[in-house]
């Protein structure tokens, strides 16, 4: 009798101690806990974890190194249910978590508790339970230390594994405070948790592409919720994606804005460069038909016939053409008369061999807000390409009179042209003044050195030519013209052995004009 009596009092202790290890939250509560795994583009398991939903729309957290190098995630819910991941939201590679979007429907999510826990206070660590009831640990907070100045880092006693790193640890209440993290130096004795706040706060951002972290996983990453973060977003995904990657990114970027033009015209110009005409000319119909302001998707659908007809007139689409090019830039400026949009339309007509009318386009937005110099240097080009070179030069001018001694470096194309122009028209001195000036602007380009020389060399200047080509060859000792330069400078100058080495030395380096020279002063006695 005695020994039944002792073997019931031992069963209810054990019950107790069961119950006292298993709150009333934990079975709902475990439903939102689950596994993790991630896989090579070809399908092999590189690691796994475990994790928590964080809300009912499928936003979730668990550790982030699973994901390194990862192409494909899954969870594994309590039910034993499989569910994709779609997107990465954010990532903290020191701290080793990750926030995450997955494809699961209403899943059950844990509450994040909005107060930190403070030394000596009871903690529970639920585990992921397939298809069973949890057995939660207790333990106890050793230690609370605050990092970026509202979240914890704890120290816990309490004994754990491997196995349960990634999982939530909880309050009393059955709140989220923490997510387990690896043991430091593999002790057992010890666990930690970081503030599951700190995970659940993470959001993708504009600038999301250039983040080291999540440039270590080839998952998805997430769009940020505000559209001007989305839009960054996008223009910064296109220089870090492939095209593949870059074109799913677009179309989710279109599924959240359906009613933004932006989307269908980033896709319309992949299609473009894919040569997909059709594809691109119905994504810009959409853009202009959800669009508020249409002035700009005109000018963008202008642009882009003009330039695959620039570009890609070896791929004919019948829809597009210049004519077209044009239609839409002028459909631009009919509804919002901005200059830039009779730039553009001066640009499609140069392109058309319309150069009088571009020309007058040119000159009457000089009177704009736009850039003048740039303006009268178009026009100049319009005059060129009708051969009138003295008014092309007059043009050229005013470009340069635009600005003010001492010239900014933003003069420097202007002036070169003017130099070019110049010594075609034969105004020597004015060529000359002007690369003077270029190459003050611009003095560590060898190219405008080796330029210099050569006008001064047409002029008889050989002893201004040497120095400037000299001064080209400091700045690049491995280029054929400052070679080829300082030898004709210095045959011109009665040098004829050392300026015939640098002849040879210009040919070696493969100048293709060096020869015609070597031959000239060979022949010199």
């Amino acid at each position: 009798m005695k020994r039944i009596l002792f073997i019931l009092i031992v069963y209810h202790i054990s019950f107790i101690a069961s119950f006292a290890q298993t709150p009333s939250w934990a079975k709902k509560a475990a439903q939102g806990v689950f596994t993790l795994k991630t896989f090579t583009a070809d399908g092999q398991l590189i690691g796994s974890s475990n994790g928590f939903f964080i809300n009912e729309q499928g936003d979730a957290v668990s550790t982030f190194t699973p994901f390194k190098n990862a192409y494909r995630a899954i969870v594994i819910d309590a039910q034993g249910k499989e569910w994709p991941v779609e997107t990465i939201i954010g990532a903290n590679d020191m701290y080793d978590v990750a926030k995450f979007q997955v494809a699961a429907k209403n899943p059950t999510a844990l509450t994040i508790a909005t107060t930190s826990a403070t030394k000596g206070a009871t903690l529970w660590l639920l585990p992921y339970a397939a298809k069973k009831n949890p057995v939660c640990e207790q333990g106890m907070v050793e230690e609370a230390e605050q990092f970026q100045n509202s979240y914890s880092y704890y120290t816990l006693n309490m004994q754990t594994s491997e196995q349960q790193v990634g999982c939530p640890i909880l309050n009393d209440a059955g709140e989220v405070l923490g997510m387990m993290q690896p043991a430091a130096g593999g002790q057992s004795e010890k666990a930690y948790a970081v503030s599951a706040t700190f995970v659940a706060d993470m959001k993708a951002n504009g600038l999301s592409f250039n983040d080291g972290t999540l440039r270590q996983t080839r998952i998805a990453k997430a769009l940020p919720e505000k559209y001007d973060e989305a839009m960054l977003a996008l223009y910064m995904a296109a220089g870090a994606m492939n095209t593949e990657d870059y074109s799913d990114y677009i179309n989710r970027f279109i599924g959240k804005f359906p009613n933004m033009p932006d989307g269908y015209i980033y896709r319309a110009r992949v299609a473009v460069s894919n040569n997909e005409f059709a594809s691109a000319d119905a994504d810009m119909k959409q853009a202009l038909k959800v669009a508020d302001k249409k002035d700009d998707v005109y000018y963008q659908y202008a642009q882009m016939i003009y330039q695959k007809e620039l570009l890609q007139s070896d791929q004919p689409y019948e829809l597009w053409s210049l004519d077209r090019a044009l239609e839409e830039s002028k459909a631009a400026y009919a509804a919002n008369p901005q200059p830039v949009y009779r730039q553009q339309q001066a640009q499609i007509l140069f392109a058309q061999q319309k150069y009088d009318e571009a020309c007058n386009i040119y000159l009457e937005l000089t009177k704009s807000d736009l850039q003048t110099s740039e303006m009268y240097y178009a026009a100049s080009q319009c005059k060129l390409q009708q051969g009138d070179k003295r008014e092309a030069m007059v043009l050229l001018d005013s470009a340069v009179n635009q600005f003010t001694r001492p010239y900014v470096k933003t003069a420097a194309p202007f002036l070169r042209a003017r130099a070019q122009l110049s010594m075609e028209n034969r105004r020597f001195q004015q060529a000359i003044n002007d690369m003077n000036d270029l190459v003050a602007l611009v003095p560590t380009n060898p190219e405008l050195w080796a330029e210099k020389a050569s006008y001064e060399l047409r002029v008889n200047l050989a002893d201004q030519a040497l120095e400037s080509a000299q001064e080209c060859l400091r700045l690049d000792p491995e280029g054929s013209d400052g070679y080829l330069m300082s030898g004709i400078a210095q045959c011109l100058k009665g040098d004829k052995e050392q300026g015939l080495k640098n002849l040879q030395k210009a040919k070696e380096l493969g100048n293709d004009q060096a020869q015609t020279f070597i031959e000239k002063y060979s022949k010199l006695d």
